[in-house]
């Protein structure tokens, strides 16, 4: 989660590791599009004309030679790309708190600052949802970072975040049906944290007894069910592009399920395992 005070897009962190496999997937999508070949750029018939001055001493026109030529204007400062600022509304409700004193930092983090910010925090006032960053957004708190980003990659990289986060949503409301979220509007959810680097002991355990990959990324969200508090744990795992276009041909397996670090959770995930 980011840390207080800080942009919103920061709120969703983006490692190398994670960036890469996004990048591979779009590549994929691209890969059938056959690249045309540059059109021959053709070959002058008339020589240019060479740059020349009119000389009082001759009378007469002189070529004009390079030390008579007017010194060269020093280059500007290189500007920074300029990229879409538009922003795509999530399907995920965003759960507003009324006393931020009874939140942990990550969940104060989340909540929503005064008017007059300049700094967006990412909820959408008519539907109440999240919004992710743009790409102007996304490759600012990228360069902040000190990762290496392109400005061309955000194109792909940001629908990418986009797709990967709805499909970690639909998996928790799949979790959170028949809960009692329904009696208050449904499942929202309140923050959310990414850290690659913190393999889970069930990503351990299928590593390390069943062969399986290493997970590309993890997530904690903290979701909120009319009240009460729910934890979540996702890992984030890369399979093979499925030659469809736009988002529905990348292939993210995500591994979803309530943290065992609470009695609720420890009895939703022995009710799955039962098959209740």
């Amino acid at each position: 989660m980011r840390p207080e005070d800080s942009d919103p897009a920061d709120k969703c962190p983006v490692d190398p590791r994670t960036r890469e496999r996004w990048l591979e997937a779009a590549k994929a999508k691209k890969a059938k599009a056959a690249a045309q070949p540059p059109l021959p750029r053709p070959t002058p018939t008339t020589p240019l004309p060479t740059a020349s001055r009119y000389s009082l001493d001759s009378g007469s026109w002189q070529p004009l030679t390079l030390s008579s030529r007017p010194p060269r204007t020093s280059r500007q400062p290189k500007q920074p790309p300029v990229l879409p600022t538009d922003r795509e509304v999530s399907t995920i409700p965003r759960a507003l708190q009324a006393k931020p004193d009874s939140l942990n930092s990550a969940e104060r983090a989340a909540l929503p600052s005064p008017a007059n910010n300049e700094a967006d925090t990412g909820h959408d006032v008519a539907s109440g949802n999240w919004v992710y960053p743009s790409q102007q957004m996304f490759f600012a708190a990228m360069q902040r970072k000190g990762h290496a980003a392109a400005a061309k990659d955000m194109s792909s990289i940001v629908p990418i975040h986009n797709a990967v986060n709805e499909r970690a949503w639909s998996e928790i409301k799949a979790w959170e049906a028949g809960r009692g979220s329904e009696e208050c509007g449904g499942p929202k959810l309140v923050s959310f944290a990414g850290d690659s680097k913190a393999l889970t002991p069930r990503a351990r355990w299928n590593m390390w007894f069943k062969g399986s990959a290493e997970p590309f990324d993890r997530h904690d969200w903290v979701v909120e069910r009319c009240g009460t508090k729910v934890g979540y744990v996702i890992d984030f795992y890369a399979g093979k592009h499925e030659g469809k276009a736009g988002a529905e041909g990348l292939n993210f397996f995500l591994d979803v399920r309530p943290k065992l670090d609470s009695w609720e959770g420890m009895k939703m995930r022995a009710q799955r395992a039962v098959g209740m």
